[in-house]
């Protein structure tokens, strides 16, 4: 018998990723601070909650997908949170981006109340959401991941349990690490050839089949090349994550020069009253900086 779902958070994300259990016959209960994306759901045959405790009341396993780990916590903890209302045993299945501290500390609060608390971050973007290819990266006990791997298959192609709570969110660093030097590495690329008097889009055709090839060029380059920021990723976002991944780094050690850097130009991003451009819009700043 399939569990009973429950997913708190219908954002860009969020929502198709809920749609998509509907569509696999699930059984969901929705919640969301506004409530146009509620019903969009509920006339898809999705259940809307009015609050955060009600869809854990309602639900055997429950998903969400906030903004950040203060978000999340909020959500979860205290006397009007799901965890305090939620079913005997319930698992909760974080997909947010947060800090890997906060995703432990919420794993252990789950555990003192009988509950199961997995952080699963996701990577693929509203598409990979839309399609069901996410690729997952999931934390937490050997137990719980088993009792949810079906659920997940029904999201994501790439569903890997990375080890013990917090995991899940150190691979997720590591992934906005790579994408963020990547959207870098080609916004170069991009403001260099069109200095030098070279279209862009002839430059990405030919690093696509070569060792510079990266699916952050497959995927974006031409839209970087013609000045298309439209938000698919929000600029703001991924400098929270930077600013994650640079706390991680501090607590062990890592020395990460370059994701230093970026994170500063998508700070400047941030300053400038960019931050909800799309995450590739440091090629725009680029430009700007080489005076084109």
């Amino acid at each position: 018998m399939k569990p009973a779902l429950g997913f708190i958070g219908l954002g860009r994300m969020g929502a198709p990723m809920a749609r998509n259990f509907l569509r696999a016959g699930y059984t969901l209960t929705v919640a969301n601070r506004s409530r146009p994306a509620c019903d969009a759901l509920a006339a898809e045959g999705a259940a809307v909650a009015a609050s955060a405790a009600e869809v854990a009341a309602a639900s055997d396993v429950t998903f969400t997908m906030l903004p950040d780990g203060p978000d999340v916590a909020a959500v979860l903890r205290g006397s009007s949170g799901a965890f305090a209302h939620a079913r005997p045993g319930a698992l909760f299945v974080d997909a947010s981006t947060i800090s890997p501290l906060v995703a432990r500390k919420l794993a252990t609060t789950a555990r003192e109340a009988g509950l199961a608390f997995l952080d699963a971050p996701v990577s693929g973007g509203p598409e990979g959401a839309a399609a069901a290819t996410l690729s997952i990266m999931v934390g937490g006990d050997d137990a719980a991941f088993e009792r949810v791997r079906d659920v997940l298959e029904t999201i994501g192609t790439t569903v890997v349990h990375c080890g013990p709570s917090g995991a899940g969110q150190v691979v997720k660093a590591c992934n906005q690490l790579a994408v963020a030097l990547h959207i870098e590495a080609a916004a170069e690329a991009i403001v260099l050839a069109r200095k030098a008097g070279v279209a862009p889009e002839i430059m990405l055709r030919v690093l696509g089949g070569g060792l510079a090839a990266s699916r952050v060029m497959d995927l974006r380059g031409a839209s970087m090349a013609a000045g298309d920021f439209a938000t698919r990723g929000r600029a703001a976002f991924h400098h929270k994550d930077l600013g994650i991944i640079l706390e991680l780094a501090r607590a062990h050690g890592a020395v990460l020069p370059l994701t230093a850097l970026v994170d500063q130009l998508y700070g400047a991003l941030v300053a400038t009253g960019r931050g909800d451009l799309d995450h590739t819009a440091l090629a725009a700043l680029v430009g700007e900086l080489s005076g084109s």
